[in-house]
């Protein structure tokens, strides 16, 4: 399959490139030349699949042209030991749990999909050439490419974050790892890391230097296997007999709803979707105004969506024409402030024992507001709440547990490398690499 870009200036690249190369070079984001449909008989037998067999029946529609059938299914099998449960929480509204890989974020899908996509695509080339991966985080992103990427050979990742704005715990993720993860820390917030990743990107004599890509969700091969949890969080509801599904995701650079929405166009029964913003509402004045204007973050209580110019964006509005009343008539949206975060947490913990983290906090209070009679809700719990513990423990009053992977993380030792936000500080220091 050929992919575009969506500023539609660049050449069509294939799968391969894509991956590779991450940004198109008029700047846009990759988009596949068309989306396949899934068969009658798939949507049939999805209730009675695990989610291993979905998500390769999905990996096959988007990447069976350009991918061996068996080398796909072992890359898919290898990204998913682990599960992705729906939860109930309340009559009428389910948590699609997200956090059961190894970071305990939902980005563990994505990141390690891509990261044994990228290997495949070096070890066919047989190029000995260093891959260097950039990401930019505002949280979870970073610890699950960092461990996704984590001793694989031939690739190096620079992982980008904003000082002072991460949890301590999701800073512990990736900069404690070594070996080829090296974690640079901003002065500035995420658009800034941002920024500099995809200037580097557009500097002719750093790509020279050195062979470039993304693992931030503008990579198709970050966001698209998104899609498989929530083919698979369908089919579980489909078995307990939910119809008339509402998806609502918890949104910030709009990557994963941008896969839930590349699975409705294959053909995913999803009746609508909710985007839900924090403070950060830059796509919900979006849906209100038909006008798109970006504006610098602000730094909340949710802070993996503190994103004022959402990459994905681009990829939704290609999707739907260019056509607000398309994307409308589709998509609703929510925002929240760090109070009302706060007020839903505490409200669902008392009223269910089910505990949120401020992102999927979000999340369930949209669906509260917004889900009509007769509709099933399940929105998406991104991160286990103890990767933002001393902020859930303060709402909540209570001593959230750790589970052994995490706290193993924080017996490590920081590495990081202090940087401002000006590009040429950037530049310079990989062109020494």
């Amino acid at each position: 399959m050929e992919y575009y870009s969506t500023n539609h200036t660049a050449p069509v690249a294939n799968l391969r490139k894509a991956v590779v190369k991450g940004l198109a070079e008029d700047r846009g984001l990759y988009m596949p030349e068309h989306i396949n449909r899934m068969s009658k008989v798939f949507f049939d037998n999805m209730k009675d699949m695990s989610f291993r067999d979905i998500a390769y029946n999905v990996a096959e529609a988007f990447f069976g042209e350009d991918v061996d059938p068996d080398a796909l299914q072992d890359l898919v099998y290898d990204t998913l030991p682990f599960d992705c449960p729906v939860v109930k929480v309340k009559d009428g509204i389910y948590s699609l749990e997200l956090f059961h890989g190894p970071t305990l974020a939902f980005k563990d899908v994505g990141a390690r999909f891509m990261a044994r996509l990228l290997q495949y695509f070096i070890r066919q080339e047989g190029n000995h050439e260093q891959v260097n991966v950039l990401v930019a985080t505002s949280g979870d992103t970073g610890s699950a490419v960092a461990n996704g990427f984590l001793g694989v050979e031939g690739i190096h990742v620079y992982v980008l974050y904003p000082k002072g704005k991460v949890s301590p715990i999701q800073e512990c993720q990736f900069t404690t790892l070594g070996q080829n993860i090296t974690a640079i820390e901003v002065d500035g917030v995420f658009d800034d890391c941002q920024a500099l990743v995809k200037n580097a990107f557009m500097d002719e004599e750093l790509n020279r230097h050195m062979r470039l890509t993304s693992a931030n969700s503008i990579n198709v091969a970050r966001f698209l296997p998104q899609a498989f949890y929530y083919f698979n969080a369908v089919a579980q509801l489909k078995q307990t007999g939910c119809d008339n599904i509402v998806v609502c995701v918890p949104s910030g650079n709009f990557g994963n709803i941008c896969a839930a929405l590349f699975g409705h166009e294959m053909g995913l029964p999803v009746k609508r979707f909710i985007a839900a913003n924090n403070a950060n509402d830059v796509f919900f004045n979006y849906l209100q105004t038909g006008r798109y204007e970006p504006k610098p973050s602000i730094q909340t209580l949710a802070n993996a969506m503190d994103v004022g110019d959402p990459s994905n964006f681009a990829r939704i509005y290609e999707l739907y024409g260019k056509s607000h009343e398309r994307i409308t008539s589709l998509i609703s949206g929510a925002t929240y402030s760090d109070e009302q975060i706060k007020q839903t947490m505490r409200q669902c913990y008392a009223e269910t024992g089910y505990v949120l983290d401020p992102h999927g906090a979000c999340g369930y209070q949209a669906l509260k507001e917004l889900l009509q009679p007769g509709e099933t809700g399940v929105f998406c719990e991104t991160a286990h709440p103890a990767k933002f513990k001393e902020k859930v423990d303060e709402i909540l009053g209570i001593d959230t547990p750790i589970p052994d992977r995490l706290a193993a993380f924080m017996k490590g030792t920081k590495q990081s490398v202090p940087m401002s936000k000006d590009f040429s500080d950037f530049k310079q220091f990989l062109m020494k690499e």
